[in-house]
């Protein structure tokens, strides 16, 4: 009898785990780290009342800066998530903000301009200094994964490399003076909803590159297993080279919605961008082992920025203090991405 009393009850554990199994397989991928954002907009909410005695979340003109915000990081971030799948790492995007966002601004200036950067260019369609901008991103990001593949140092120090040389180039770009006096026309792409509708349509469009097309099966599959992925025919080579001239790119892309978006550029943007973006990519699921990671997610990851940071200012945290606190969560999401690794293995 107690023979039979305990198979029914290992029975009736193993159903459950099957059900319970069977529920996180149908759940969306990326719910977990849903419902962490919501939870910390909620704790952000009670807080609020507790230390200000005020709402939050229900801040209409706070929101729409949290939203701001994130649009920018969010943007870079899109292709920093597609470095980190293939186990590499971009440190320079930061520094390209600035200084895709210099020589946007140069191009972007006004007859009415007291000092323009270049008199006989002035009044120019906003299309040239946005070519330009996102022209000087790739550049940028075509050497990082040229270097990478053929001369086989590190990600990490190549795109160190490139971090330090672009904010060098950013203030021998301007010697230390912002741009400004820009064309309606350029500026208009920084203002009201446009950031977060081009963050939006960047953040589709590369989910859906990553999710059904080619490059996005050779992405994964390139962090999956590198040796693997060229045994297979895949040009290893080429395809990080598309990957790092996407995220640099995309850091050009930035730097002109920002520099839209105060209607100056100058060489202090974008400092330590770079470990915003890679912070919403790790947050929101993407593997630094490589070969896991989604747009959803690090599209999540970085409101999750976004939110911590209004948050923590709406309460009155220092921020130096935000910084220890941004920094203890990267090195926990770290964690748990190792051990989450090292349990499938």
């Amino acid at each position: 009898m107690e023979n039979v009393k305990a198979t029914k009850e290992m029975a009736a554990t193993q159903n459950n785990g099957t059900a319970w199994d069977n529920l996180k397989r149908k759940m969306p991928k990326d719910m977990g780290i849903f419902l962490v954002m919501i939870g910390i907009a909620l704790v952000f909410e009670v807080l609020g009342w507790v230390f200000r005695g005020q709402s939050f979340l229900m801040n209409p003109g706070r929101l729409v800066l949290i939203v701001l915000q994130v649009a920018i990081i969010g943007i870079i971030a899109v292709g920093v998530t597609q470095v980190i799948i293939t186990t590499g790492i971009d440190l320079s995007s930061g520094s390209l903000v600035a200084l895709t966002a210099v020589v946007a601004a140069s191009l972007a200036q006004t007859a009415d301009s007291i000092s323009p950067m270049y008199p006989s260019l002035v009044d120019l369609p906003a299309i040239v200094p946005i070519v330009a901008g996102i022209g000087v991103g790739l550049l940028c990001g075509l050497i990082n994964g040229w270097l990478i593949t053929k001369t086989g140092i590190p990600p990490f120090i190549a795109t160190l490399g490139m971090m330090v040389s672009a904010r060098g180039l950013a203030q021998f770009y301007t010697q230390g003076n912002p741009i400004s006096f820009l064309s309606d026309g350029f500026t208009s792409i920084g203002q009201g909803s446009v950031p977060v509708v081009i963050f939006l349509v960047v953040a589709v469009v590369f989910h859906i590159a990553l999710k059904h097309t080619r490059y996005g099966k050779y992405v994964y599959a390139i962090g999956g297993n590198m040796t693997s992925a060229r045994v297979s025919g895949i040009n290893v080579d080429k395809y990080l080279i598309i990957v790092y001239s996407i995220a640099g790119a995309l850091s050009g892309l930035a730097g002109i919605v920002m520099a839209a978006r105060v209607s100056s550029g100058q060489s202090s943007m974008g400092l330590a961008y770079e470990l915003d973006a890679i912070a919403a990519a790790v947050i929101g699921g993407t593997s630094l082992m490589g070969g896991v990671g989604r747009i959803t997610g690090c599209v999540i990851g970085a409101i999750i920025l976004g939110l911590m940071k209004s948050g923590f200012t709406f309460i009155g945290v220092d921020s130096y203090v935000q910084d220890i606190i941004k920094g203890a969560i990267i090195v926990g999401a770290v964690v748990i991405d190792m051990r989450r690794n090292k349990a499938k293995r």
